[in-house]
């Protein structure tokens, strides 16, 4: 934690909580957003389902591979820089998708937004350490969750109203706006929060033996996929969404929004449990907890996908409830991520996001083509992949105990 975290911060929690929410909402937002125009796209580039998904994958690798690297960097030149530097060049890279005459274009286009938009996530995670103790980071990190649902829950309603409307170059316009607000936004509002004794030496051997040390340590590994894993158990869902959405719900495209509303409502309503559990509950008892709502409605899903044809009367609902049981969780493993080497949150932080990344990029490019034609495959691989996160959970808690033991009265003082 800086020392000087209270001079660098004068304002209320809750307002620098808003300002990382809305740093780190870049990366879903860009997904979130064109979605609804993907009929359109396709059209007009003349682009097959496949070269469509391979916007959502090469956007999802880049963002991946970039990943391990914004973390370390911050943790050497500081955070502020990496943030401004990233910003500027996501909205150079929506310009490019804007201007996009190809779908291969487009697909570089989106790589190149991948790249940047992780610089976001990766160090505001980075800063909520830096300026609070754990249980208030745990509630920051909280309310960060909060308020970053609400861009992905109106990014498909503002998408799709904008591809209707002014068609789906619009929507990359409309991003490249908002990185240019974000851009002024940071570059007036955001601290460097790294204190100059905590950098680390910007060099190859530095950031090799950070990565080596990180890499072959099995508690942050099993924490990165208890965490990473499950999200993808929701995520998948989000992946397919054209085909969940339009072909087994028909729903048109300016009705997705219903799912995103009712997904990112799961989030931000297991993020303020989490926050209100910070400093009363033990952290693994809150893990337990989201673990457990999660197994309970993936199966019930299933179940109910097996015996009934999907209807929209019934079938967003149980993602919407898994979603709030990773927000549960998810942030109280974050910090016990970033705790478990201090002196390389930064790097922690990015090796963090490039394993839940490569997840995602994974499910995008492999796994939701294969089974988004059925609603089964789709329960059962959300199931599966919750069960991954358990498992891993599970055997950490076998091996170390003492992870997430933290007494409640000394929570609670911090």
């Amino acid at each position: 934690m800086n020392p000087d975290a209270k001079q660098l911060w004068r304002a209320p929690r809750w307002a620098l909580a808003v300002l990382l929410a809305v740093l780190g909402m870049l990366g879903p937002f860009s997904i979130d957003t064109y979605i609804p125009a993907f009929s359109g796209i396709a059209q007009s580039l003349g682009a097959t389902p496949v070269e469509m998904q391979q916007t959502l994958s090469a956007y999802l690798f880049g963002f991946a591979f970039m990943c391990l690297f914004h973390g370390a960097i911050s943790d050497s030149v500081g955070r502020r820089p990496v943030v401004l530097w990233g910003l500027a060049a996501f909205t150079l890279a929506s310009a490019g998708c804007a201007l996009s005459q190809s779908i291969g274009q487009l697909v570089f286009f989106r790589a190149m937004q991948g790249l940047t938009t992780g610089a976001g996530i990766v160090v505001a995670r980075a800063v909520v350490r830096d300026m609070f103790a754990p249980a208030q980071a745990q509630q920051v990190m909280s309310q960060i969750t909060i308020y970053f649902g609400v861009a992905p829950a109106v990014a498909p309603i503002i998408g799709g109203w904008l591809f209707v409307h002014l068609g789906w170059h619009s929507v990359f316009w409309f991003l490249t706006a908002v990185g240019v607000v974000l851009w002024i936004a940071n570059y007036k509002l955001l601290p460097e929060t790294l204190h100059l004794t905590h950098r680390q030496p910007l060099k190859v051997s530095n950031l090799l033996q950070g990565y080596w040390q990180l890499g072959l340590d099995p508690r942050f590994l099993l924490l990165a996929l208890a965490s990473g894993v499950p999200f993808n158990g929701m995520f998948l869902y989000v992946l397919s969404a054209p085909a969940f959405l339009g072909d087994h719900l028909a729903l048109a495209p300016t009705q997705f929004f219903w799912f995103f509303v009712l997904s990112i409502g799961g989030i931000m309503g297991g993020a303020w449990v989490s926050g209100r559990m910070a400093g009363r509950l033990a952290p693994k008892q809150q893990i337990k907890y989201g673990f457990a709502v999660m197994l309970s409605i993936a199966s019930i899903n299933l179940a109910a996908n097996l015996l009934f044809k999907a209807h929209v009367a019934w079938a967003l609902f149980p993602i919407a409830i898994f979603a709030f049981g990773w927000a549960m969780m998810v942030p109280v493993v974050t910090l016990l991520v970033l705790d478990l080497h201090p002196e390389r949150r930064g790097m922690a932080s990015s090796l963090q996001a490039f394993i839940a990344s490569s997840a995602n990029g994974l499910v995008a490019g492999v796994i939701a083509p294969l089974v988004m034609h059925s609603t089964v495959l789709l329960a059962a691989v959300s199931l599966a992949m919750m069960c991954v996160g358990l498992l891993a959970w599970v055997y950490l808690r076998q091996r170390w105990p003492h992870i997430g033991r933290a007494e409640v009265h000394q929570l609670t003082e911090l």
